[in-house]
């Protein structure tokens, strides 16, 4: 529940936090990188605790929470504010998001996210018939997390984006974004596997998905 949580905050923070732009030097990023990548953090957490079946549920719910509160936020910049309020204009660029940019987003989540649970969850299998399950939980964090972030940027970018910048500048783009969040999952990898370690042994779980059905719409096979 706790996971489930912060992982919708994550991503509802994250929608309002994109709507700043940041740079570093010659790199342009949105502020949402602060927050983004907590929630690939928390995927890794719960499909190795709790496994595949869990983290489907959690990412739907997540796409869930995020969709309500795109549409609430839609529906409240749609209603024209009051004669005395003058905010309107930035109310507009936080939650007027551009159809094309919510819908490219959501597409991106959902791809990202279940390619990062599925390249979690097999690479677990195969450390475990090699006994090194314990050891390898860090390249299945990082690799997943490689895998999911660049699924996401392959979708995001050119669905939101094309046409909007120069084509060119497209892959520059999309590497730095996943260079960057990977890097931010390899900074903190020590809290992710103390998480997991603490996890782990209170709730006494350890799933491993034999015999798993990944279809990302089998929701209720938890």
């Amino acid at each position: 529940m706790l996971f489930g949580t912060l992982f919708c905050v994550c991503l509802i923070t994250a929608n309002v936090l994109e709507t700043k732009q940041l740079s570093f030097g010659p790199v342009n990023l949105t502020a949402g990188i602060i927050v983004f990548p907590v929630s690939y953090i928390i995927n890794d957490v719960v499909c190795e605790v709790w496994g595949y079946a869990r983290t489907r549920m959690l990412i739907w719910m997540g796409f869930a929470m995020n969709f309500f509160f795109v549409i609430m936020g839609g529906i409240a910049d749609w209603i024209p504010g009051a004669p005395y309020w003058h905010g309107e204009e930035g109310f507009h660029t936080v939650f007027g998001l551009a159809p094309r940019i919510a819908a490219a987003s959501f597409i991106a989540f959902i791809a990202g996210s279940f390619i990062n649970a599925y390249v979690m969850s097999r690479m677990k299998l195969s450390a475990k018939d090699s006994g090194a399950y314990k050891t390898n939980f860090s390249a299945r964090a990082i690799l997943s997390t490689v895998f999911g972030e660049l699924t996401d940027s392959i979708i995001f970018f050119p669905l939101a984006l094309g046409g909007v910048i120069p084509w060119e500048e497209m892959p520059s783009l999309m590497i730095s974004q996943v260079t960057l969040k990977t890097l931010y999952e390899i900074v903190v990898l020590p809290i992710t596997i103390r998480v997991v370690e603490f996890t782990k042994k209170h709730d006494h779980e350890d799933v491993y998905d034999e015999d798993i059905n990944y279809n990302i719409f089998n929701v209720l096979k938890i």
